[in-house]
């Protein structure tokens, strides 16, 4: 059984320069070959330049959007179409990974120009070797350490170890209940919602777009974050993220 608390929803195909909550899995992935590659050559070939102009174009897509990321661009316009749409996910932790890479190409273009050579080489090398790890293994360090800190700022014993099931438009008497913040075009989302529709206990899902003051009054930095909570509103486990 399940409750959602969301508005109406018209499709479940993402617009990438409309529906920025949210990105296609690969996306984040192509970008990250791109700028491996690119701090790379900086290195092999001792072009400062080129992590300037990364972190440049990288400063551009996250302070003017989408349609100003050339990777985006290559992205979905080239790429999406002939593959499909991939898996949707919060687009939050990536964008922290690309601020991480702009301040790290940025310092290291900066070090080198100030006569710093051996400190730029070392965080090219860097980005380079953390950007490459994401594009062929999935593994996003700057991804990660969004996570971990949406964790400790969102609802932990430290932080919110309560849901006021006043919150939530759904009277049960039972002892246990699942919730769910979830965002509509978020694939992950949608299995959890899946799977949890099987257990025996009630779910209830909150779209965080159509209730972002739900969102914000919980730390909720990430979705999905699902949460075990028993009748009085006690957090008594959380399984994402």
């Amino acid at each position: 059984m399940s409750v959602t608390i969301e508005g109406p929803r018209k499709g479940r195909t993402a617009d990438p320069w409309r529906d920025t909550g949210v990105i296609d899995a690969r996306a984040p992935r192509f970008n990250q070959a791109v700028v491996g590659i690119v701090a790379l050559a900086g290195v092999l070939l001792g072009w400062p330049v080129l992590w300037a102009l990364m972190a440049l174009q990288l400063f551009l897509g996250l302070t003017l959007g989408r349609r100003f990321c050339l990777t985006c661009l290559a992205y979905y316009e080239l790429i999406q179409p002939a593959l499909g749409e991939g898996e949707l996910e919060d687009s939050r932790p990536p964008r922290l990974a690309n601020k991480m890479g702009t301040a790290f190409l940025g310092a290291a273009a900066l070090a080198w120009w100030r006569g710093s050579p051996t400190v730029g080489t070392v965080l090219g090398v860097l980005v380079a070797a953390l950007a490459l790890l994401a594009a062929v293994t999935n593994f996003c360090t700057g991804c990660e350490i969004y996570r971990l800190s949406a964790r400790l700022r969102g609802i932990s014993p430290r932080h919110h170890d309560r849901i006021d099931t006043a919150d939530l438009p759904y009277d049960s008497a039972a002892e246990k209940l699942f919730v769910e913040f979830t965002h509509p075009l978020c694939s992950e989302c949608q299995e959890w919602e899946r799977r949890l529709s099987e257990e025996p206990e009630p779910l209830v899902t909150v779209d965080v777009r159509e209730r972002p003051d739900l969102a914000r009054k919980y730390g909720i930095a990430v979705v999905p974050t699902v949460l075990a909570i028993a009748a009085d509103g006690e957090v008594l486990e959380r399984l994402a993220p």
